[in-house]
């Protein structure tokens, strides 16, 4: 049977709607022209990346089936999964944009519409928006210097070049703090002052005279409308990592702060504010109900992707508030019409970066070339080959995760394990091989040691409640961080509904109740506490995937979630 082009598009369509895998090109029919000509409105552009967590190349990243909000927050933006997602959006399923939104058919659809971001790829993106949009700025909103291998390796180099190369005009922080204030500052003061790079800060102060360490905002000239940049910083910083990294710096969400640079940003003509914010979109909407002159905040950290900005009412009007998602997947576009001193129209656009719809420009490609020679070989070895997909976003325990305690546990000799609830961490596919890059993905930080610790029943439960409360404390203000902790071993319950303190029951540990008195052998790595000490995480993981060579039959170990509703929007059907 011969199909003209009519048909044989038809039967594509067909496919794609009923979620048959598609494994050619053809699936892909089409050039992306369509999907990246955005035309602009209004005289002021401004684009918008986060947490790209140092992915210089194209990645698979797969979305979260668990992000249960609390109290406000719960069944709203961000904490929308799966079809919840594409129903309040209206997205359709087996799409592009059901791939680079939602967990859905995940493995499938990767290897239907194939990996997401790439700075070469992004590159060219970038400079296509920027060349229809005079004068626009590109806002990096941190967590860009960590997370790869290379990035490690290189003391973050590679990412500050690559990040001047792709354009980027002004930045704000979280990860980059975990190289060290020196670094921080050798790279702000010297790197960036040459290329005109602007770092904002408004919530990071001496801890002796509590002076702006940074300048909290920039104002620029976008077509002879003055538009203020306001930065702000991950508050919690040198509480989810080691102080001794910024030891003479207090960070803080600061909201009187922020009101007190919004005002005097509007008092120097400022007709349009723009906070660029690294607060968590749950904390980013809380200030926004406080916080007054605001006309835009550009989010981050909790690797969100929100394709229409929440509006959220203060005393001052409305402030619109959005989330760039994660892993150079995204690129926010901001369009604003400034007229008469304010905001008169806005268009704002999320646009997922397929990698396979935008050609590579070649000088990024260059680039990254350079960077990565010498590591090539290290970063190539084959580990092991995984039959399952591996992941780690979600508030619970993800498959990487899992592989990451069972080593522990393995390689230690330890009943228990806890390993960090980071955010970030590319997925592999089955039939994959996993390589020492995918595993430094995983683990590439400034404290990577491991440790072995002999704690109480009541110790690890205490342990776990903390950071219980750090992810579902009904006040965002008291969200500290990542999500939560992953736990090896030990089976549990969770309520997070409840108050700190109740939310953990039901512990435990090879079919038996873990005794609060009991000591017990634990495994962990990341400490944020004085140890500089122990192997490095990967080395361990490392060790049990040599050995392990197919890691297959990986069962997360999801606590059972109760108290929160039989169907709540941020929990995928039969996940939990």
């Amino acid at each position: 049977m011969h199909m003209n082009r009519r048909e044989f598009l038809q039967v594509i369509g067909i496919a794609a709607a009923s979620g048959l895998a598609l494994h050619s090109r053809q699936a892909l029919a089409g050039n992306g022209d369509a999907l990246y000509d955005v035309p602009r409105i209004g005289n002021v552009s401004l684009l918008h990346m986060t947490d790209c967590h140092a992915q210089l190349l194209p990645i698979y990243f797969r979305e979260p089936s668990v992000n249960i909000g609390i109290g406000q927050a719960a069944g709203h933006p961000p904490h929308l999964v799966g079809e919840y997602f594409l129903k309040y959006y209206g997205m359709k399923p087996h799409t592009r944009d059901a791939y680079a939104f939602t967990y859905l058919d995940f493995a499938e659809a990767a290897r239907t519409y194939g990996k997401m971001g790439g700075f070469a790829h992004l590159k060219t993106l970038v400079d296509r928006l920027k060349a229809s949009r005079p004068g626009a700025l590109l806002l990096d909103g941190g967590d860009t210097w960590q997370g790869s291998a290379t990035a490690l390796w290189s003391n973050a180099q590679d990412m500050v070049d690559a990040g001047i190369a792709l354009g980027v005009n002004v930045m704000t922080a979280h990860w980059e703090m975990t190289y060290g204030a020196e670094r921080v500052t050798q790279v702000v003061n010297g790197d960036f002052k040459k290329a005109g790079v602007d770092f904002v800060a408004q919530n990071i102060h001496t801890s002796d005279f509590g002076d702006q360490v940074f300048p909290p905002y920039v104002i620029k000239d976008i077509n002879g409308v003055q538009v203020a940049i306001i930065g702000q910083a991950f508050p919690y910083t040198p509480i989810a990592h080691p102080r001794r990294f910024v030891p003479d710096w207090t960070f803080g969400i600061n909201q009187d702060g922020m009101q007190k640079w919004v005002d005097e940003a509007r008092k120097k003509g400022a007709q349009a504010v723009v906070v660029l914010s690294h607060n968590g979109m749950d904390v980013d909407l809380k200030m926004a109900s406080r916080v007054s002159g605001i006309d835009f905040i550009l989010g981050g950290h909790t690797h969100d992707g929100v394709p229409r900005p929440v509006p959220v009412k203060n005393a001052g009007g409305v402030t619109y508030v959005t989330n760039a998602g994660s892993n150079g997947k995204f690129l926010g576009v901001l369009d604003l019409d400034v007229k008469d001193g304010k905001v008169a129209a806005w268009q704002y656009k999320l646009l997922p970066v397929f990698s396979n719809l935008l050609p590579a420009d070649s000088a990024m490609s260059g680039l990254i070339q350079k960077v990565r020679a010498p590591y090539d070989k290290k970063l190539a070895e084959k580990l092991a080959v995984t039959e399952e997909v591996l992941y780690r976003r979600g508030n619970f325990n993800g498959t990487f995760d899992q592989v990451i305690l069972d080593a522990l546990m393995k390689v230690k000799d330890a009943e228990v394990a806890f390993s960090p609830g980071f955010r970030w961490g590319t997925s592999l596919l089955p039939g994959e091989a996993i390589t020492m890059e995918h595993l430094m993905d995983q683990t590439a930080i400034t404290y990577p040691y491991t440790t072995i610790s002999e704690l109480t029943g009541e110790q690890i439960k205490g342990i776990m409640e903390d950071v219980c409360d750090n992810l579902f404390n009904p006040d965002p203000y008291y969200q500290q961080g990542g999500d939560m902790v992953r736990v090896g071993g030990i089976s549990y319950t969770v309520d997070p509904a409840k108050l700190v303190g109740h939310r953990i029951s039901n512990m435990m540990l090879k079919g038996k109740p873990v005794d609060p008195k009991k000591t017990y052998k634990v495994a962990g790595w990341a400490p944020v506490g004085d140890t500089t000490s122990g192997a490095p995480v990967w080395e361990v993981v490392g060790e049990y995937l040599r050995a392990t060579k197919t890691i297959k039959h990986v069962k997360a170990n999801q606590p059972r979630v109760i108290g929160i509703g039989a169907h709540n929007p941020g929990i995928a059907p039969n996940v939990i």
